[in-house]
């Protein structure tokens, strides 16, 4: 199947993650945010004092790409990187009161977000979905076979 073919299921998948992205930079722009920046903020919510590795590592992004958005967000006074009194050679990242007071939007613009795309689906259609793609995420993931 050609990939270009606007039937094709990539295509489809292809509309659907510019879409959102597109969405998502809007929603989050207004906030002064870039898309890249809720998971590090929603990962900081959950825990305060992350370091640099942990968020590359769970984030499978880059660690010079994590160095840029962190200075970028320390910058807008979302957060501030202290040296861990354990390891100097550490530092760790914790939320300012700005970073703590964005919470609530954040959450609404996921939660709108999250509501649109599946107004219409019943609970069993999204359990679905979720398996089906995580299904192609595995297939993926796989080693090709030599």
């Amino acid at each position: 199947m050609d990939p270009l073919d606007r039937q094709s299921l990539s295509h489809a998948l292809r509309q659907f993650i510019n879409i959102h992205r597109q969405r998502t930079h809007a929603l989050l722009g207004k906030l002064g945010l870039y898309p890249g920046q809720s998971p590090l903020l929603f990962m900081l919510w959950e825990r305060d004092g992350r370091t640099q590795k942990e968020f590359a590592e769970r984030l499978q992004v880059a660690p010079a790409t994590i160095t840029v958005m962190l200075q970028r967000m320390e910058r807008t006074g979302l957060l501030e990187r202290r040296p861990d009194p354990g390891d100097l050679r550490v530092s760790r990242v914790y939320l300012t009161e700005a970073g703590r007071r964005i919470r609530v939007e954040v959450e609404a613009v996921h939660k709108q977000l999250n509501d649109q795309c599946f107004a219409g689906f019943t609970l069993e259609e999204r359990v679905l979905l979720r398996r089906f793609l995580l299904q192609m995420h595995d297939n993926l993931a796989r080693p090709e076979a030599e």
